[in-house]
């Protein structure tokens, strides 16, 4: 009784009643503030000097508010990560994609609804590297009077998976770009801005949850790592997967989950164990010959009235380049697909895209080692723009990009055959993929070995997506299409696309403006692979992309 007393409580201090669910307001201060981890202090740009960042509370239907006013010297723009932002791109976040950039001593109101959406999502910086620190959860609750499709549970908790640097971020990879090389891997993971006791000074750095025996908790996992998928797991206990990317899926038990940067799963656990202090771990998934951090984190879920004394017992993770589990976990999601949640697949497809996604190697003049490293979709290294895409389409600035992005890459070949070392040169520009609107999208991406193979977590913003399939080598057109799962196949934001393999996605483009689509890896999406879509306006004013608010920020 307690707990549910102080969540009603706080309900009730951030706004929410039967009367008033309307409009949640909040206040993000963008702050330097000084912090200590793994025996090192540096200081970090946090939201409202907290590490992580607030939690935004929603419910299904509200309006939010939130003012994000910029105290530190670098730009800064937020995104709202998996919420559709229906005709209302202006919110969106990604920096000059669909605003410029919040200047030092500037502020802009990102207003926004919550429509059709309850679950899990997160928020984080959208410009240079600035979400290693810049990041916090969204809790969206489902609107009043609509239950969960799985039993009630007792407490809820945020499990938020990032990464740490001893160095500056954003020096070490200024650094890295002028090498034309990789920047380093972070020194650390954590849980909820903690590296936990197996590193060095963190014993007082260790996130806890004091549990009661005998009953069943929410844990909302997202994976704000930069660059790490990530296997998650507690000793001695089962968790029951029960939504992903704020989508609930038919729940299935699991001793792991992984997660993809970017994406996020709610799980619920029974702590029906012999009361002990358990460690809850995260640590990374690699299956390619590509260095990772691949260091433990770890938290505490510990019984009541277990002392701190006991040693904690440690989970078996997944090894670091279990692929087998990674392919089986990823296909047991699948959407809950009943009446009330139903999957709406595009049966029909309007247009079908072959998107590439390779790495290279450009020239460089200013770089130290005479080249640097690229990626690309379709052999296009995107460069980003000086102004706003979104105000560029909708004010019709010419000369910003151009919608000649290709359906499908310059030439066909065996994209995951052996490594492919020459010849890895890119075509660079800021071209985008145009697309008449309420158009039924399906896209494939495939990995290859230029370079390297490597697995690929694909963000597109504005749209929720469904997997429709996914496989390891090359997409083959004519056989692949009929294992297609297009009766309850995962929606999600974002896709892991395996390792030398592909993942195939459809979604209806309903939701006009530009929308970037991009590797949720931040040393790929620095590198260029990325891109957009110019989705048109519908046929009338409700189907049309709002006018943007009068505090748009200029660049």
């Amino acid at each position: 009784m307690g707990f549910l007393f102080l969540f009603c409580y706080l309900l009730a201090f951030l706004g929410y009643s039967p009367v008033d669910a309307a409009v949640k307001k909040y206040q993000f201060d963008v702050q330097v503030k000084n912090i200590s981890r793994i025996c090192n202090a540096k200081p970090i740009v946090t939201v409202n000097g907290m590490f992580p960042g607030p939690t935004v509370y929603a419910r299904e239907g509200d309006r939010v508010i939130i003012n994000v006013t910029n105290h530190v010297q670098y730009n800064m723009s937020i995104h709202w990560h998996g919420l559709k932002q229906y005709r209302n791109g202006w919110a969106d976040g990604p920096a000059y994609i669909t605003q410029c950039p919040i200047q030092t001593g500037q502020s802009y109101l990102y207003d926004f609804n919550v429509t059709g959406q309850r679950g899990t999502l997160w928020w984080h910086a959208h410009i240079l590297w600035l979400r290693a620190t810049v990041y916090g959860a969204i809790v969206i609750l489902p609107a009043p009077g609509k239950p969960y499709p799985f039993p009630q549970p007792y407490q809820e908790s945020n499990i938020i998976l990032g990464e740490w640097w001893n160095k500056d971020v954003e020096t070490a990879v200024n650094q890295a770009n002028q090498l034309g090389a990789p920047p380093p891997m972070s020194d650390a993971h954590t849980i909820n801005g903690k590296p936990g006791p197996l590193f060095p000074c963190s014993e007082k750095h260790t996130f806890v949850i004091e549990a009661e025996a005998g009953k069943t908790y929410l844990l909302r996992i997202i994976n704000a790592a930069l660059n790490d998928e990530l296997f998650f797991g507690i000793a001695g206990h089962n968790m029951t997967v029960v939504e992903i990317d704020a989508v609930y899926t038919k729940p299935f038990t699991t001793k792991a989950i992984l997660l993809g940067p970017g994406q996020t799963t709610n799980v619920l656990v029974k702590t029906d164990r012999s009361p002990n202090r358990y460690f809850m771990a995260a640590s990374p998934f690699m299956d390619a010959p590509v260095s990772v951090d691949n260091k433990t984190v770890t938290a505490i879920l510990q019984y009541k009235g277990v002392p701190n004394t006991v040693l904690p017992i440690l989970p078996k993770l997944p090894l670091p380049n279990d692929t087998s589990f990674a392919l089986d976990y990823n296909g047991k999601l699948k959407s809950l697909n009943t009446p009330n949640f139903p999957a709406l697949v595009p049966l029909k497809v309007d247009r079908r895209l072959f998107y590439t996604i390779g790495l290279g190697i450009n020239a460089c003049p200013t770089c130290v080692n005479g080249t640097n490293l690229a990626a690309s979709i379709n052999n296009i290294t995107f460069i980003m723009p000086k102004t706003a895409l979104l105000k560029a389409h909708y004010s019709n600035i010419s000369g910003v990009f151009r919608t000649d992005f290709p359906d499908r890459p310059p030439k066909a070949f065996n994209y995951t055959g052996v490594p492919l070392t020459a010849n890895l040169g890119t075509s660079t520009g800021t071209r985008l993929s145009r697309v008449k609107f309420n158009t039924t999208i399906e896209l494939v991406l495939q990995d290859t070995n230029l370079l390297t193979v490597e697995s690929h977590p694909f963000h597109l913003h504005g749209y929720n997506f469904f997997v429709v399939g996914t496989g390891v080598g090359n997409f083959d057109p004519k056989k692949d299409p009929a294992k297609f799962n297009l009766v309850d196949p995962p929606e999600r934001n974002t896709v892991g696309v395996p390792t030398g393999g592909w993942a195939a996605i459809r979604f209806r483009a309903d939701n006009p403006g530009v929308w970037f689509m991009h590797c949720h890896l931040e040393v790929h999406t620095m590198w260029g692979l990325k891109m957009a879509f110019v989705v048109e306006n519908g046929e009338t004013p409700e189907l049309s992309v709002l006018p943007p608010p009068k505090d748009y920020p200029s660049c």
